[in-house]
């Protein structure tokens, strides 16, 4: 069956997503439409595809035990010069990724693996491209607002063209599983007026 790549994030839901994504593109990242606009709480991983249902079962006893969160992003940090990353600020919920992250990656699971760099969540707008454009988006997102309740997370796929394409989503305490993006967000995100 061979290797499969696969992440685990929460999707920032609509109407918040498509913006990010759109601003994502428009700062000329080839890679926006490819990639929703998520939280990661697994980066990029290799399983054998063979590993899929103990993954999933395992990713099903995280949610069940967890519970929905506020998440409020808040304007714009970067990772640079470390990384050519700017991103949007996870300022309140990050406690409660960092707690989810670690239970999805725990050392008796079967995503048990270590991290390049500490954890840090946070919701990509600007990756490996030209300083210039990194600098407008660090500039232009730095108003950004958006709120919302973070029922669950969901499994992603990697395919062949690069693009990540949702595989299950999992909602918090064991209820029915609910597409991320029907989390109805408490107040719109907003950009600055130019």
């Amino acid at each position: 069956m061979g290797t499969v790549t696969i992440g685990v994030s929460i999707a920032v839901p609509e109407p918040h997503g498509s913006l990010l994504q759109e601003r994502r593109a428009g700062f000329g990242d080839a890679a926006a439409h490819g990639i929703p606009t998520h939280v990661t709480l697994l980066p990029p991983t290799e399983v054998e595809a063979a590993a899929l249902p103990s993954v999933e079962a395992h990713l099903s006893a995280v949610a069940a035990a967890g519970r929905p969160f506020r998440m409020r992003l808040s304007g714009t940090g970067t990772f640079r010069p470390l990384s050519p990353v700017v991103y949007v600020r996870v300022a309140e919920g990050a406690e409660a990724c960092t707690r989810l992250q670690q239970q999805v990656r725990d050392a008796s699971g079967p995503l048990a693996r270590e991290l390049h760099f500490p954890y840090h969540p946070h919701v990509t707008v600007a990756h490996g491209i030209e300083d210039a454009a990194m600098d407008r988006a660090f500039a232009e997102l730095a108003d950004y607002e958006a709120l919302w309740s973070c029922t669950g997370f969901a499994l992603y796929e990697q395919g062949p063209d690069g693009v990540w394409r949702k595989l299950r989503d999992y909602a918090f305490g064991g209820g029915p599983v609910v597409p991320t993006q029907a989390s109805a967000p408490l107040e719109q995100g907003t950009l600055p007026a130019h």
